[in-house]
């Protein structure tokens, strides 16, 4: 029988301990800049299908910036973040970045992400109460964007929650759908007001049939449920042409417009601008 305490398994390779001690520098680094609230937003645009050069809102991804002035990549530290109160604090900055460039531009519809968790966070709620608080016209413009394997896993709090916010004028999109593994009784409760389909389904769609069969499926879903469907990761023009032919009502991907942390609106000759 092999003794499976051996010290030459004790601790795994040397390639595995320099991955994890990267792994808490890196996460060490994020909580600093968190606690100093470095962090920007990247603004992506969402556009009208039928009219390309009409943006229908935009996206806030989050942007956590080290003491260089770096700006560290979310896959580096958000799978790790997410099950922890730091993930709890990246949604909270994330959200009062959010509200401050709605309060600022009253022309911006803005999406924002959270996690579930931060439902039952007192400090990302009363970001949320204090910001629609302030301005009615704040809450009707934001559109707060929930993964779907967020959504899932904690349904009658997501429930509850989208019920109350969609009263005050809140939308709400159940992001990367056909990502994970939907229960349909759950979706059909929870009435969202968009559904983001994933971009593994997107890309190269217009020459992958089966990237067409599922999408068209789950663009049926949505729709069944009269929800706004969003294709995300749109990169080239023909899987544009061809989503905009299938009858997807928003594109969203490099195609129209990468993420910037210069808002758009304030660019010169943003209006004649797809990004």
């Amino acid at each position: 029988m092999t003794d499976r305490t051996d010290s030459k398994n004790d601790g795994g390779s040397p390639l595995d301990f320099a991955i994890d001690q990267q792994s808490r520098v890196t996460m060490a680094t994020v909580r600093r800049a968190v606690t100093r609230a470095d962090a920007v937003l990247a603004y992506q645009p969402i556009v009208q299908a039928e009219r390309p050069e009409n943006i229908a809102f935009h996206e806030g991804l989050i942007r956590i910036i080290d003491e260089t002035g770096r700006i560290i990549p979310l896959r580096d530290f958000m799978p790790l973040a997410e099950t922890t109160e730091l993930g709890r604090q990246i949604d909270c900055l994330a959200l009062s970045l959010g509200l401050k460039a709605l309060a600022d531009e009253p022309s911006l519809r803005l999406s924002i992400n959270m996690s579930a968790r931060s439902i039952g966070y007192p400090a990302w709620l009363r970001t949320l109460r204090d910001g629609i608080g302030e301005d009615a016209r704040i809450s009707e413009r934001l559109i707060l964007e929930i993964t779907e394997s967020s959504a899932m896993g904690m349904p009658d709090v997501v429930g509850r929650f989208m019920q109350e916010l969609q009263a005050q004028g809140v939308s709400f999109a159940l992001d990367d759908f056909g990502a994970g593994y939907t229960s349909f009784r759950y979706l059909r409760d929870f009435c969202f007001d968009m559904i983001k389909i994933d971009g593994q389904f997107i890309r190269e769609i217009c020459t992958q049939r089966d990237n067409q069969v599922l999408t068209r499926a789950l663009q049926a879903i949505a729709h069944h449920f009269d929800m706004f469907t969003v294709a995300e990761s749109v990169e080239t023009a023909d899987d544009a042409a061809f989503l905009i032919d299938m009858g997807i009502d928003c594109l969203q991907g490099y195609y129209f417009g990468a993420p910037t942390i210069v808002p758009p609106w304030r660019s010169p000759n943003s209006a004649a601008r797809r990004t």
